[in-house]
């Protein structure tokens, strides 16, 4: 039995070349300081931890291009499949950051 299953857990599921794309993309807009990059830091940090880094609006979407909006609705769809926070994808100094960026 391997080892993960005596442990029960649940190994994360891996991202296709989209999402790849879309999170490196919306987490370099998210380092900026624009009207988007709040929007998009909005809705990683939601991800991460929508209590304490405030909840997303999806109409924050009609704020986006179409090109960052499109990367969200991508990153959703991995969201859901997948069923993980991103720090258990190995991003969580990533999201400690935009913690500090956006949230001070």
């Amino acid at each position: 039995m391997p080892i993960l299953d005596k442990l029960n857990i649940t190994p994360p599921v891996a991202m296709t070349a989209a999402e790849i794309k879309s999170f490196e993309l919306l987490m370099s807009a998210a380092r900026n300081d624009t009207g988007q990059s709040r929007r998009v830091a909005d809705f990683l940090l939601a991800w991460w931890n929508a209590v304490e880094c405030g909840a997303w609006d999806p109409t924050s979407l009609w704020a986006l291009d179409v090109e960052l909006g499109d990367a969200i609705v991508t990153l959703l769809g991995y969201i859901n499949r997948s069923r993980c926070y991103p720090d258990t994808l190995g991003y969580g100094p990533e999201f400690k950051e935009l913690v500090r960026m956006w949230r001070g």
